[in-house]
């Protein structure tokens, strides 16, 4: 198992011990969200600021997410739960993964399927596409 940089374990320590869905952080920058699925990363996109080289730490990566993340250019990510798919397309493009536990895919919040994001990118590899 790989070792997680100080970054990353400052990522998710943040995240665990706040009720933050979503924490960037790197050196002494950080930012964080409260809302929940793909908002925050849209946001941080949205936001102009650059996030290369940061760490990430989620609550939950579905493949929707691997790809912003990859747009932000994030170095790492560590998450509660990842998809094998996100998980796969992170470490294919040079992003270290960490992660409590992966599933085949994230399922949607009424728990009955598959999480429609994660659905509707599945298949496709480019970030900018996706």
């Amino acid at each position: 198992m790989k070792n997680m940089n100080d970054d990353t374990k400052k990522a998710r320590d943040i995240l665990i011990k706040t009720e933050h869905t979503c924490v960037l952080y790197r050196g002494n920058e950080e930012f964080q969200s409260t809302l929940r699925g793909v908002r925050p990363l849209i946001d941080f996109l949205e936001s102009g600021k650059d996030f290369h080289g940061f760490s990430a730490a989620d609550k939950t990566v579905g493949l929707g997410a691997a790809h912003l993340y990859l747009l932000l250019g994030v170095k790492s990510v560590w998450a509660r739960v990842i998809s094998r798919e996100a998980r796969e397309l992170l470490e294919t493009n040079g992003v270290e993964v960490f992660f409590e536990n992966e599933a085949p895919y994230i399922i949607n919040r009424q728990g009955d399927g598959r999480c429609p994001i994660e659905a509707a990118v599945g298949g496709i590899t480019d970030s900018n596409e996706a």
